[in-house]
C-alpha cells in the first residue's frame, strides 16, 4: 500500500497594478487591478509574481504583491512572535 503525503493548502493571491506614487501602496485605478491568480503554496505564487514583475520592469509605478490568504482565513494558525 502506498501512502500519499500532501502538504497543507496555503492559499496565496498574486495581484498588482499601477501605484499613484512609487513610495506608497495606493493604486491609481482599483478597477484596473491585475488579479493574476490564487495559488496553493508560496512557491507557485512566487513564480507567478516574479513573471509578472519581470514583464512590467520598465514601469516604475507597476507593482505586484503576494497576499498570504491562508493567514487571513485562519489567523490562529499563524505562528505568534515570541520574545520580550
Amino acid at each position: 500500500m502506498t501512502e500519499i503525503t500532501t502538504s497543507p493548502q496555503l492559499l496565496h493571491l498574486v495581484f498588482g497594478g499601477e501605484l499613484e506614487s512609487i513610495d506608497g501602496v495606493t493604486f491609481r485605478d482599483i478597477a484596473g487591478l491585475d488579479i493574476v491568480g490564487i495559488y496553493p503554496n508560496y512557491a507557485t505564487a512566487f513564480a507567478a509574481w516574479k513573471g509578472k514583475a519581470q514583464q512590467t520592469v520598465d514601469n516604475a509605478h507597476m507593482r505586484y504583491f503576494i497576499v498570504h490568504l491562508h493567514r487571513l482565513l485562519d489567523p490562529d494558525a499563524t505562528p505568534k512572535p515570541t520574545g520580550g
